[in-house]
């Protein structure tokens, strides 16, 4: 029953949006209508509501309140999705305010003398405005009415002109920032979840193991990732259409010819080109350059490119009259202001405690009051020029409104789907699959492609995306990011505004285009573009560091960047460090021999002991990492044979849960089976018969395991386990000598601290024979604590607290603490004696030999990767690695 009510589910919402239904109202409301049935067929036929429901019901979702309902259908304080309000009112700002027109005509006039050049103006202002707007129905529009017409009455070639048209309007939905980006993201996050819980429960029953380690998480992704990842991509593709018009016009220089400019390239001409390429330039490196160096986040980013659309539309909408650039004049020299008082000043309102302090808030003050002028000012401007800013804000809220409900009825909808079972038959076939995750992503990718015939963008995203998404990104062969799948997905996803019959890009062409442009012309031009999609969506699958590298570089690089001793960073930290050991572990060895050279006899005894060990394990390290190379050589040998039995008897063992799974509801439904009368006599025979025959399925199942599974497998696991020590023993022998390194030198340089407490424990001496022993074990106390935080000291600080402990006992004994305080300072005269020789004959070797491993033996213990060391390990992580072995 659930199958047919998942049917009905299906063909509810394919005749709504066939009928032409509002897309908003057809996704929820097919979902509400089938569960209303299903219910009432439960409560009819088997008195319950829940009873034809795979997971929970209606009465399990009513009974858990409001706030598990606001859960399992959408949370609407997302932070995520805050951003797409504010760069909707960015586009279409700069859409009315004709920035696009300003954009189109100079760069036709620039780059259209070269052959092919009015073409390659249209995809040049496609991308930046697919940039700065990201508005697909805008961008087309405007380049419809002002490009088209140029390129026809220069004798292009009709589908070639309405196809670069086309195409480059969609570029929004790729370059950042992006709608489709962002909500790709929201959608991601939970599917990384499910993936994650799926992951971890397929390595509980693979190895039996509680916990799965770090390294095998299913990682997360935000819009600032997305945004990251589909940059290179997106510039890909902007490279790929300029390719392609160039060499179509060097073949057929008829059907792209170059247009003379019939002005004349002087100052006057550079500067128009400066003043109209600036703006939009300048605010795209505001809003992606903050979020590329870490400065802001999606939704700060998404604010800056709200007020600087407000002050470019201020100074445009009033062009050629007296005065125009003021506010925007006014918003630079306040922005350059408040860099340099930043660059001076602690701005900080909370923590003022000197007069530099005031001074830096009180100007950052100024300089914030004259930017919000400039913004108020430009906002007026457009207020009251043609009720601009009134304009925007209303489609703005129409098109906020609009990508929300779909949202939330998309949440409707995938409740409803999973509910009837829909998640676990998609799961079940894309797991039986024979060619394993690409055959399973080769079809994703082509029913994505074949729906964007027929669907809108934000349809596919919030339907399609959470139910296939948590099921490619649990599988631990590919291993594949959330980032690369929500950018290979965003790519599919762009032809559907280019394929017939409902290409939304060749509809708002078609609105524009002259009557003597015919649509099977715009069908013909667009047929190109959409193969080069494809072409760029194939080399992205075939390269992942062109999605996944930026999104590694920014975050290893940033304040917030994970420490080097971070699980997921240790595979490639320690190829580097093998690697330059291997190649450079000469000098290593010279400054460790250099050490060992030194006089250590007059050290005390604890702190040879710790050189000894530091030294030995230094040298160790080499040993070691030729062992890790010898477990690691011998698992890659092993691999190639054992994978494909693993392949064979990991499918058999999901084969074999399955249909545990349905023999467990068979029983189930056997054990509920009530009454004495022929018809339940029947219901119990069926349902034993099922289960015989299960039974009989499974013992099928498990003789096709090999019979030498058990010793393979344990061969396998025992070269895992030996490879998995070697790196744990190489990681804590670099550890423990570099930590003893750098305590020695600690110790060394508190020879000050030492020598300067031997007059405050003097000063003891005073207080020994006090009458009130409570206040001298204070004072006690106190002197005592000032040495907690000098490396080394802790013996001193140890004999004060005996004495302490002298004075305070029920019969209070001055002359043992007076005993104990001669001890601390004959051991402060020892200690200071010994470590001011160190700092002169041992330190300065020490800190050559620190220096020396830091980034290698010593990397580990360091707060953050070096430059040069991030960028290595953020190349290294961009590539996919099979982990499926561990499974």
């Amino acid at each position: 029953m659930e199958l047919l009510f998942l049917l009905i589910l299906i063909l509810l919402m394919a005749l709504a949006l066939g009928s032409g239904y509002p897309v908003a109202f057809a996704l929820p409301g097919s979902a509400i209508l089938t569960i209303f049935i299903a219910a009432l067929c439960g409560y009819l036929l088997a008195g319950d509501v829940d009873a034809f429901f795979v997971h929970g019901g209606p009465a399990q979702w009513l009974s858990a309140g409001v706030t598990n309902l606001r859960g399992i259908y959408w949370e609407p304080e997302r932070d995520t999705l805050i951003a797409i309000p504010l760069f909707i009112f960015m586009g279409i700002m700069l859409q009315r305010s004709r920035i696009a027109e300003d954009l189109l005509i100079t760069m036709a006039q620039l780059f259209g003398p070269i052959r092919g050049g009015l073409g390659i103006s249209v995809v040049f202002v496609g991308a930046l405005l697919a940039a700065t707007t990201g508005i697909v129905g805008a961008t087309v529009v405007a380049m419809g009415l002002i490009s088209l017409p140029a390129m026809l009455k220069n004798n292009y070639s009709k589908p070639l002109a309405t196809g670069t048209i086309a195409a480059s309007g969609t570029l929004g939905q790729i370059i950042p920032p992006s709608i489709v980006l962002i909500i790709l993201a929201d959608q991601l996050a939970g599917a990384a979840d499910q993936a994650g819980t799926a992951r971890k429960a397929l390595y509980k029953e693979a190895t039996g193991e509680i916990s799965m380690p770090t390294i095998f998480e299913v990682g997360a992704t935000s819009a600032g990732e997305m945004f990251l990842g589909a940059f290179l991509p997106g510039l890909l593709l902007v490279a790929l259409y300029m390719v392609f018009i160039l060499v179509y016009a060097f073949f057929n220089p008829k059907a792209a010819p170059s247009v003379p400019y019939d002005g004349k390239y002087n100052a006057a001409f550079a500067l128009k080109v400066f003043v109209t390429l600036v703006p939009p330039l300048a605010l795209i490196l505001l809003v992606l350059g903050s979020i590329i160096g870490g400065i802001a986040t999606v939704n700060q980013a998404g604010a800056i490119g709200a007020a600087g659309a407000t002050v470019m539309a201020g100074y445009r909408l009033k062009e050629g009259q007296k005065g125009a650039f003021t506010p925007a004049i006014v918003a630079i020299l306040s922005m350059l202001a408040l860099t340099v008082i930043l660059s001076i000043y602690p701005v900080n309102v909370k923590s003022i405690t000197s007069q530099g302090d005031q001074i830096g808030v009180t100007l950052a003050i100024i300089a914030v009051f004259f930017l919000v002028l400039s913004l108020v000012w430009s906002g007026w401007r457009a207020l009251k020029i043609d009720n601009t800013l009134y304009g925007v804000m209303i489609e703005t809220a129409k098109t906020t409104s609009l990508v929300f409900i779909i949202l939330l009825g998309a949440a409707m909808l995938t409740a409803a789907f999973r509910a009837f079972g829909g998640e676990e038959l998609v799961r079940e076939f894309l797991t039986s699959l024979p060619g394993g995750f690409w055959l399973q992503f080769l079809v994703v990718m082509l029913v994505i492609f074949v729906l964007g015939f027929f669907l809108d963008f934000i349809e596919i995203a919030v339907v399609v995306v959470p139910i296939v998404a948590p099921i490619l990104l649990a599988d631990p062969g590919a291993n594949i990011t959330a980032v690369w799948l929500g950018v290979m997905i965003g790519l599919n996803i762009q032809t559907s505004f280019l394929t017939p019959p409902f290409g939304f890009a060749l509809f708002y062409l078609r609105g524009v285009a002259d009557a003597t442009v015919r649509t099977l012309d715009m069908y013909k031009g667009v047929i190109a573009f959409i193969c080069l999609q494809l072409a760029a969506l194939f080399i992205v699958a075939l390269t992942p560091p062109l999605v996944n590298y930026l999104p590694n570089r920014i975050a290893l690089l940033s304040e917030t960047a994970p420490p080097p001793r971070n699980p997921r960073l240790q595979y490639c930290l320690e190829h580097y460090v093998f690697d330059q050991l291997n190649t450079g572990g000469r000098g290593i060895r010279t400054a460790v021999e250099a050490t060992g050279s030194l006089d250590r006899q007059f050290l005390p005894a604890a702190i040879r002991d710790d050189m000894d060990d530091m030294l030995a394990g230094i040298d160790n390290t080499f040993d070691l990492i030729k062992q890790t190379a010898v477990t690691e050589a011998a698992l890659a040998e092993a691999s190639p044979e054992f994978r494909p039995v693993h392949r064979v008897v990991r499918q058999l063992e999901h084969d074999i849960r399955k249909i545990t799974r349905t023999l467990d509801e068979n029983k189930t439904l056997l054990s509920r089976t009530r009454g004495d009368d022929e018809a339940a006599a029947k219901r119990r025979e069926g349902f034993e018969g099922r289960i015989e025959e299960l039974y009989r399925q499974i013992e099928a199942l498990e003789a096709k395991v090999p019979d030498e599974w058990d010793t393979v497998y344990a061969a396998y696991a025992d070269l895992q386990k030996a490879d998995a020590k070697a790196r744990l023993d190489y990681r804590r022998n670099v550890d423990d000598a570099y930590s003893k390194l750098v305590e020695i030198i600690r110790i060394i340089d508190a020879s000050e601290a030492v020598a300067a407490s031997r007059a405050r424990i003097e000063a003891l001496r005073t207080v020994v024979d006090d009458p009130d022993s409570k206040a001298a074990a204070e004072e006690f106390k106190t002197v005592s604590g000032t040495l907690s935080g000098v490396a080394g000291a802790g013996e001193i600080s140890s004999l004060l607290s005996k004495a302490r402990r002298a004075l305070r006992g029920r019969t209070p004994d001055p002359e043992k603490a007076s005993e104990h305080l001669e001890e601390a300072i004959v051991l402060v005269d020892r200690e200071t004696e010994w470590r001011d020789r160190a700092a002169t004959d041992i330190r300065p070797t020490l800190v050559a030999l620190e220096a020396t491993i830091r980034d290698t033996i010593g990397l580990r213990q360091q707060d953050r990767l070096p430059r040069e060391i991030a960028l290595f390990v953020a190349g290294c992580n961009s590539d996919h690695r099979d982990i499926s072995l561990n499974f």
